[in-house]
């Protein structure tokens, strides 16, 4: 599932199958949105997803070697600063 049919579901609760991006409710009818509000969302949920995958492969490793006292915490504070400003949230949405 691509992240436009992911926000049209997420957006529109009533949307129950879609066929590429068109939408329809649980008796077939057609359900018209707001394409630019579901790409806002699209957006959105692809640098959440871009951003967990970063933080798992990237920050959590620092986080838990800081708790160990091998690295400085700030090395891993400046890690997340980076992965943030590496997929920045689209400033239509708010997380």
């Amino acid at each position: 599932m691509n992240f436009v049919t992911s926000a049209i579901y997420s957006l529109y609760p009533l949307v129950v199958r879609t066929v590429d991006e068109e939408a329809f409710d649980a008796d077939g009818n057609p359900v018209a949105y707001d394409r630019q509000a579901v790409e806002a969302k699209a957006a959105l949920m692809q640098a959440q997803q871009q951003r967990s995958a970063a933080y798992s492969a990237e920050s959590d490793p620092l986080f838990f070697k800081a708790q160990a006292g091998e690295v400085d915490q700030a090395e891993w504070l400046a890690k997340r600063e980076e992965i943030r400003a590496r997929f920045p949230y689209p400033t239509e949405v708010t997380p």
